[in-house]
């Protein structure tokens, strides 16, 4: 007799528990970059356009240092299922390594070309010497901000997705408030018929540069005091000194997924290098276009985590049923959620468009490339869960070979074609974008149907 397919809705509970608060995380961290955006839009396009050129700067080096959180988020999640509490808490130690070792070469890196980032990112003349004072604010605590994203990850991987939220929201509090001070000078306030003196610095792009560094830096010791006191995670008493038995299987996981970061966030400079090249409007419309959707992959992301957790837990204590069931529910919840969320965002484009712009040029190109996208939420809210579940389990090179491909062969290659040498503007580019994302989908449903993702699977086969 065949058995019956039934969806393990007892996972829903856990999956929740886990994903939940990531969410709420990255709701708050989206809604001071829509804060952020709005307060430095404020000033005019210019402004907006030198705080946006290099955001994917931002993303390639945030990215390449989350690559080298997700091989200890592998270790540790699969050791913690299998309760070794010992190689958690060596892992942990070595985490901290990896924490002080980034954190100084990124430091040295960013700061030494943060005069060069503009220009490589062919930033108008006009804003390129604010655009790049900066960059290099913002990278001044590399080592609080390389604290945050390692932390964060190993304190995931053991199940808190919990404690990353609160000092996200610590973090946001300070940038909102010190954005408020900063960036504009002293000026009158009215609330409720009274009139209020404001200080403020009228710093200006500069004053929102310090209100990000500040937060980082509150957010890294902060995360940095909680893992020191964890119970599971502490390192004190543990060697800070290279574990090769430790580090060898974080390398294994890691560094698929640090070259394949680095190499599509590089495509994601090039990307917007290109984007940048078509003017002013176009960069405005494409970096509150970016802001828009962030908000509204929140679900996907905050699932990508249980998936990653839970695959990782369910791999140490060799539960094959657990991985098979947790694919089954996670995935249809994913994309239900997407699909309300693409939804939602086909809808309401132009009013979220203009809470940053009041420039009918920049509000109705972003409307349209926004709408673009919305449809294709849904598929890939499907690559992204897969490829949690991979990663949890340590399984990244496919996921390297499906992202750099679909970056490189069909994104950066169509967006040079239509946008350098047949002059089509921002939403060519961003139909490019969307055919990756589609492509992805297709790579991953081939590889998740054919079964070769789940380890414990191919081994009982």
């Amino acid at each position: 007799m065949k058995r019956k397919f039934r969806l393990p809705f007892e996972l829903v509970p856990v999956i929740f528990s886990l994903a939940w608060p990531t969410m709420l995380e990255q709701l708050m961290q989206t809604a001071v970059q829509y804060i952020d955006t709005a307060m430095v839009g404020s000033l005019g396009t210019d402004a907006t356009a030198a705080v946006g050129s290099t955001t994917t700067v931002n993303w390639l080096i945030g990215s390449t240092i989350s690559a080298v959180s997700v091989g200890f988020l592998a270790f540790i999640a699969q050791a913690n299922g299998a309760g070794n509490k010992e190689a958690v808490k060596k892992a942990s130690a070595q985490a901290t390594l990896a924490v002080i070792v980034c954190g100084l070469i990124f430091t040295a890196v960013t700061l030494s070309l943060s005069g060069l980032v503009p220009k490589m990112m062919q930033v108008d003349e006009n804003i390129r010497d604010i655009s790049g004072k900066y960059f290099f604010i913002l990278y001044v605590p590399m080592l609080a901000r390389t604290a945050s994203i390692i932390f964060g990850t190993v304190l995931r991987a053991v199940g808190d997705t919990k404690t990353p939220m609160r000092v996200g929201v610590l973090v946001n509090i300070i940038n909102v408030v010190l954005n408020f001070f900063l960036i504009y000078p002293t000026r009158e306030v009215e609330l409720f018929s009274f009139v209020f003196t404001v200080p403020g610095a009228g710093m200006g792009v500069i004053g929102a540069a310090v209100a990000s560094a500040i937060s980082f830096v509150a957010g890294g010791i902060s995360i940095t005091a909680v893992v020191w006191k964890h119970p599971l995670l502490s390192p004190k008493g543990q060697s800070l000194k290279p574990d090769a038995a430790i580090l060898r299987p974080c390398l294994r996981v890691a560094l698929p997924n640090a070259i394949q970061r680095f190499a599509t966030s590089f495509g994601y400079v090039c990307f917007a290098a290109m984007v940048n090249s078509l003017g002013e409007v176009s960069t405005a419309a494409h970096t509150i276009a970016n802001t828009v959707e962030s908000a509204f992959y929140i679900p996907g992301y905050g699932m990508q985590t249980a998936a990653a957790t839970l695959a990782g837990n369910a791999l140490g204590a060799k539960d094959e049923k657990k991985i098979r069931d947790l694919s089954r529910m996670i995935l249809p919840i994913e994309i239900v959620l997407m699909i309300v969320s693409g939804s939602l965002l086909f809808i309401f484009a132009p009013d979220m468009m203009r809470i940053f712009s009041q420039s009918e040029e920049v509000v109705a190109l972003g409307s349209t490339v926004l709408r673009m996208v919305a449809v294709s939420e849904p598929f890939y809210g499907f690559s992204i869960i897969v490829e949690g579940m991979m990663q949890g389990m340590g399984k990244t090179v496919m996921p390297f070979i499906c992202n750099i491909s679909g970056m490189w062969g069909i994104r950066i290659i169509g967006t040079f074609i239509c946008t350098q040498l047949l002059s089509f503007g921002l939403v060519s580019a961003w139909a490019c974008m969307i055919l990756h994302n589609m492509a992805l989908f297709l790579m991953f449903l081939i590889y998740y149907i054919s079964g070769r993702w789940n380890p414990l699977g191919e081994k009982a086969k």
